[in-house]
């Protein structure tokens, strides 16, 4: 990265943050613009493409790819985005975990033969479900370049294994069901398309929605993506109002594939928005300024069957061995099986899972760590100067249960109960957090007490919420129904 910075003036170097172990978070700026600053990047008026690697440390194909194209940029290749777009390069995520490489860290990936990165990060976390609670410093360094550079656009780059397809890349859009439906509509009925199709022209792979068939020995065939919930880096951009693509790179396609993979997928991304920029650019203003406050939305959600079966392109593979450590590896064959199945790529709001979004959140000052997590993803709330009496809402617990098993650290809980009217006299100092706000679909999530990513699910609240009868320390001031999700 640094012989492009030094080989162009229209690439500049920074970071964005550090690790647990102290690493840097390396970051290019590429554009017209006169440094790397957030304010020069967004003085520049153009639009603004965040594109992140190895945010798991074995999954290095998007990491290559990226120096790849900032090579290329350097030398002069796509000179003409310029005119559109500035880019934000970030190809190093996980930079610690992406330095603890060893043999058996991704098993029966297709190489790299020496070795590859690990998952998680120094803390052991995985960064991909850090995105709503925010505990490593990683995922706060991402979430403050997010706010201070503010991409209109988000691409991150993984290698996936699991099911034998014939697909070279999966891709997702936003799966969250609270995403802003124009997001959807744009990424599903043209730019995923486009990809597809011009990639399919240009190399003869097939790209494709990103899915899994159930593990389960005797289970029906079925095309299954991963989870709506935005602790995964693409929902969570997607709830920022955001555009996010997905991409993931077939793990037992050899190395040099899966990056040839991952580059196409972002050339043809970026031609895209090239291309419809000024398009792209107003539909995000269109996002933020649509009300929230008052629209019906999910706090869970299940996944929903396509309409009828989908052809799969289903693949094979054969087993070799690592030529340094003897382990297997799986490689793909050039095998293409038709095979119809119900595809599982979109989430509805679980039974009894919708909730009317309020009109504002009231947050008692004592509840720090919330409070703190608040401002770090950006949210925007003032506090109350006085104390004041108000007509709001208070969440009364029927149950709260806990997970069996840990997870990240965590045994996330789940709460049901009820909204029930109260008078309460707020102190000053209160912070009062309006949902009509470009963040409101993620401070939603956050807030809901009955959310599956929120700071219920991630014991932030556990002291106030353990029993039925308890009662959810923040308030709500209800808002008309009617709003358009």
């Amino acid at each position: 990265m640094t012989l492009a910075a030094e080989g162009s003036d229209r690439i500049h170097a920074t970071t964005f943050g550090s690790t647990v172990e102290g690493r840097p978070l390396p970051l290019a700026v590429v554009g017209d613009t006169a440094d790397a600053r957030p304010a020069s990047v967004i003085d520049a008026g153009r639009l603004r493409v965040w594109l992140q690697g190895a945010i798991h440390g074995g999954e290095v194909a998007g990491k290559e790819a990226l120096l790849m194209l900032l090579r290329d940029l350097a030398g002069g290749a796509h000179a003409a985005w310029s005119s559109s777009m500035t880019l934000l390069v970030a190809p190093i995520y996980n930079a610690d975990g992406h330095e603890r490489m060893g043999p058996d860290t991704r098993p029966y990936q297709f190489g790299p033969f020496a070795g590859q990165g690990e998952r998680t990060n120094a803390q052991g976390l995985d960064l991909n479900r850090d995105h709503m609670k925010l505990e490593s410093p990683e995922a706060r360094a991402l979430a403050r370049a997010y706010e201070a550079y503010d991409p209109h656009v988000v691409i991150d780059l993984h290698t996936t294994n699991g099911t034998e397809h014939a697909y070279h890349l999966t891709y997702s859009p936003p799966l969250h069901p609270n995403t802003h439906p124009a997001i959807d509509a744009l990424l599903r009925d043209e730019w995923l398309p486009a990809i597809t199709r011009a990639v399919e022209q240009s190399d003869g792979w097939r790209f494709y929605y990103y899915g899994n068939l159930p593990p389960a020995a005797g289970t029906e065939p079925s095309w299954r993506t991963f989870d709506h919930r935005p602790r995964f880096n693409n929902n969570y951009v997607g709830l920022r109002n955001r555009i996010a693509l997905l991409g993931e790179a077939y793990a037992y396609a050899p190395f040099d594939e899966r990056i040839h993979a991952s580059l196409r997928f972002v050339e043809e991304a970026l031609t895209f928005a090239h291309d419809r920029a000024g398009a792209i650019a107003a539909l995000i203003e269109t996002a933020d300024a649509a009300p929230v406050a008052g629209a019906r939305l999910a706090t869970r959600a299940v996944p929903v069957p396509s309409a009828g079966p989908v052809e799969i392109l289903l693949g094979r593979t054969e087993e070799v061995q690592n030529p340094y450590t003897r382990a297997p590896m799986r490689r793909r064959l050039d095998v293409a099986q038709p095979t119809p199945m119900h595809e599982y790529g979109t989430f509805a709001a679980a039974e009894d899972g919708d909730e009317l979004a309020p009109a504002a959140y009231y947050v008692p000052a004592d509840l720090t760590a919330v409070v703190d997590l608040l401002a770090a993803h950006g949210v925007d709330g003032a506090p109350l100067a006085a104390d004041t009496m108000l007509d709001l809402q208070e969440f009364v617990v029927r149950a709260s249960s806990v997970a069996d098993r840990p997870f990240q650290g965590h045994r996330e809980r789940l709460a049901t109960g009820d909204w029930t009217p109260v008078e309460r006299v707020l102190p000053a100092g209160t912070l009062v957090v309006p949902v009509d706000q470009p963040l409101g679909r993620l401070l939603f999530a956050l807030l809901e007490p009955r959310s599956d990513d929120g700071i219920v699910n991630w014991n932030l609240v556990d002291d106030h919420v353990t029993a039925a009868g308890s009662v959810y320390p923040i308030l709500r001031r209800p808002a008309a129904p009617g709003a358009t999700p």
